[in-house]
């Protein structure tokens, strides 16, 4: 059964991958990345990791990318302003896909397995990763924690107002 929603979860993050690489529209390709994202997420829940997923979505899917949807909305410029050209655009990103390719490669080629056997022997704490992170941001890290959502939200305000004025 996990197997089974690995896969499904894998297939929905490849197919929105996909969707943003080729979306023509800018705003569909902002929400084929929301499914991508949230996918990445729930292959973290299933890899047991709590707070990545949850984070994944609050960082990423909650701030990052409801930002990006806010710019696109905002500004009344469409995408095809920004292009110089098609086939410069393609070259570049091929060079940038290929120049990318290399490197997992390499990564994964000089990767030391050899460790996983150690981590997957090791004993897991009692309760949630989640919870400690949890009460450690409420308690001893709260006031950094609040200015960070302070200064956020001045800063998500002041986009608004510059890209709202004509």
């Amino acid at each position: 059964m996990l197997q089974l929603l690995f896969y499904v979860f894998a297939g929905i993050t490849i197919i929105g991958a996909l969707g943003v690489l080729l979306a023509r529209n800018i705003l569909y390709a902002a929400f084929s990345l929301v499914a991508c994202l949230l996918g990445i997420a729930a292959l973290y829940v299933l890899a047991a990791a709590d707070f990545l997923a949850i984070t994944q979505i609050m960082i990423y899917v909650g701030g990052v990318l409801v930002l990006i949807i806010f710019g696109i909305m905002l500004t009344s410029k469409t995408s095809e302003t920004y292009l110089v050209s098609q086939t410069y655009n393609r070259l570049a990103g091929l060079l940038t896909g290929g120049a990318m390719f290399v490197v997992f490669i390499l990564a994964i080629t000089q990767a030391n397995f050899s460790a996983i056997g150690r981590i997957q022997t090791a004993q897991p704490t009692t309760g949630s990763s989640l919870s400690g992170i949890g009460i450690g941001l409420m308690t001893h890290a709260l006031l950094p924690f609040e200015i960070a959502g302070i200064l956020i939200l001045a800063a998500l305000m002041g986009a608004a107002y510059i890209a709202g004025r004509k």
